[in-house]
């Protein structure tokens, strides 16, 4: 099976795609790299439609991993004074459940003013970072000024960054190692195109930018992978909870087997795509899905609280 190549030869907007026919995550390929095994394949349906829902059997909280809910808002390119005003006055007035980790991403230009106003139980996020030490980088931002300005974590890897600015694996895997070197936690984003998931080639894909973070990366100490299926960006199309728990699952596996079993274990593996309040209740039962980053949803404060609430959902019954 041909690798997934990390340089693309103009850009394509996320929002482009149709409604994904699936076809199945996987094709098996006697070329599959050893250090990439599917043992745990066998476990899950061969298809991408479930008849119906595994069922949890412990009266505990659904979760794989043993790390907090996390949930990030990823502002992106929207907002102006007024509205970042009007929304994180909502953030401050929200009755938020203790158990999660909050974290909101700003547009750069609006950081201090989040930083300035927003509650502190709610962290910062930076959209992006230059991959080395700032100087003559017209238009970056480096990993010092952000926490010069209160920044705590950055999103790295953003399909909006790989494919439509046209940053690679390995790039992106540079830039993680800086800025988990100077302190700043990441938020590492993965996730397959459209044409990808219907050749089957998921995993691959999600594997070979996972793989370019593990080569770079000097510790998962400080890093949440964000598993975002590219056709689920901004479309209003969803992957189904199943959908999403069997990668998440591969993704731990991945972890497991390329890392370490305590790496597996202690990564929070969060789910983004048109996350909403109407589908962030069912998306957080899954065992391995350990939190939401979300995007149009979380400029809406009211609705982006519900989504926080939703770790309730991972307290299930027998």
């Amino acid at each position: 099976m041909a690798m997934l190549s990390t340089s693309l030869s103009g850009p394509k907007s996320a929002t482009s795609y149709s409604a994904p026919h699936f076809s199945g995550l996987r094709r098996l390929c006697s070329k599959l790299d050893s250090s990439t095994s599917l043992s745990f394949l066998p476990h899950f349906n061969s298809q991408l439609r479930f008849s119906s829902p595994r069922k949890l059997s412990r009266n505990v909280v659904a979760m794989a991993g043993t790390g907090t809910f996390f949930v990030g808002g990823n502002w992106k390119c929207n907002g102006t004074k007024e509205s970042i005003t009007k929304l994180v006055s909502d953030l401050n007035d929200a009755k938020l459940e203790a158990d999660v980790d909050v974290v909101v991403a700003p547009p750069f230009l609006y950081i201090d003013q989040v930083k300035g106003t927003l509650t502190d139980r709610i962290e910062i996020s930076a959209q992006n970072s230059w991959v080395d030490k700032g100087g003559a980088f017209t238009g970056e931002i480096s990993v010092e000024q952000l926490k010069d300005i209160g920044c705590k974590w950055v999103i790295l890897g953003h399909s909006e960054r790989r494919h439509i600015i046209g940053e690679i694996n390995e790039f992106i895997g540079k830039k993680a190692a800086y800025a988990l070197r100077q302190g700043l936690g990441v938020i590492a984003c993965i996730g397959e195109l459209l044409e990808e998931r219907e050749a089957g080639k998921t995993f691959d894909v999600c594997f070979e930018q996972l793989k370019a973070f593990a080569d770079a990366v000097p510790s998962w100490d400080n890093i949440v992978i964000a598993y975002e299926p590219v056709w689920a960006i901004g479309t209003g199309k969803v992957a189904t909870p199943l959908q999403a728990q069997e990668v998440h699952t591969a993704v731990r596996d991945w972890l497991k087997k390329n890392v370490s079993e305590e790496v597996a274990s202690k990564t929070r593996i969060i789910y983004g795509g048109s996350v909403n309040g109407g589908n962030c209740a069912e998306l957080a039962k899954q065992e391995d899905i350990d939190g939401f980053l979300v995007g149009g949803a979380s400029l809406k404060g009211p609705e982006f609280a519900t989504i926080i609430n939703s770790v309730t959902s991972k307290k299930v019954a027998a």
